[in-house]
């Protein structure tokens, strides 16, 4: 990508439009001067060739960068391997929603440590990541905000480097929750950057798909996101950080303030 993009993480929530779907919210989130917009398949995919006709041509006039977060109900290291099936059907279907949109990125949390060591859930899950079709979509792994949950920065790059159809989602809120708090200063946030650059290249810099949120956490990790400004999380430092190693690619507010906090990262992005 040639620029840094700012977007939401689902339908924006501060529209007066009475009928907010995607091909709604696509119009209003350029309107209010945002670029991006995840769609969330979560529960469910709701991209259909029903409504797909209505979304590109709503693209089409406004071009919006479309993303996709993939169901909840993903655990590549599930004990029973036809729960491991159903994950991967679930990640396909994902898939197919988001090229009928014309998406690119498909962000997942690829699942638990469960009973496994984590070198064992390591070896499962790129094993079943490696059964996903190849063209089409990227697949973001997202770092994940709990101990339990397989997904550290370490673990997603390596995965990266060893499944070809792979990239990196990195959830700095995310990061932050899982180690009660660690990204304090610049230096935290720059490190993780230089971390990528090294391993993935200068390529994986000017490609990425970024999460960001205020958050509450405890020593166990992510509780719940909070508005950008009502959490420790230091987006500032964040932004610096990511300004500084030349970023490009595409950065989604998620929260419950959804296009405020958008809003908020952007216009303090412009003021560094």
């Amino acid at each position: 990508m040639d620029k840094l993009l700012f977007g939401i993480s689902g339908l924006p929530i501060f529209s007066t439009i009475k009928k907010m779907n995607y091909a709604a919210g696509i119009a209003y989130v350029k309107s209010i001067g945002l670029d991006a917009m995840e769609l969330l398949f979560v529960r469910s995919v709701n991209v259909s060739d029903k409504n797909k006709d209505e979304i590109l041509k709503a693209n089409r006039e406004h071009d919006c960068y479309l993303s996709a977060h993939g169901s909840y109900y993903v655990n590549l290291n599930a004990e029973d391997e036809e729960k491991q099936a159903q994950s991967l059907h679930r990640i396909r279907a994902a898939r197919e929603g988001l090229l009928k949109a014309q998406g690119r990125s498909l962000v997942f949390h690829p699942g638990f440590y469960l009973k496994d060591t984590k070198e064992e859930a390591y070896q499962t899950i790129k094993k079943n990541l490696l059964k996903l079709p190849g063209d089409g979509v990227d697949y973001r792994l997202e770092t994940t905000g709990k101990a339990t949950q397989f997904g550290t920065l370490e673990e997603l790059v390596s995965l990266c480097c060893e499944v070809p159809s792979c990239k990196l989602c990195i959830d700095f809120a995310h990061i932050h929750a899982r180690n009660n708090g660690s990204l304090k200063q610049y230096d935290d946030f720059a490190e993780i950057l230089q971390y990528v650059k090294d391993r993935l290249g200068r390529t994986a810099i000017e490609d990425m798909h970024i999460h960001m949120a205020g958050i509450q956490y405890n020593n166990k990790g992510e509780r719940k996101h909070l508005p950008m400004t009502e959490s420790d999380f230091n987006y500032t430092a964040c932004l610096q950080a990511i300004k500084d190693f030349e970023v490009k690619g595409c950065i989604i507010a998620e929260g419950p303030l959804v296009e405020k906090d958008a809003l908020v990262l952007k216009e303090t992005f412009e003021r560094l």
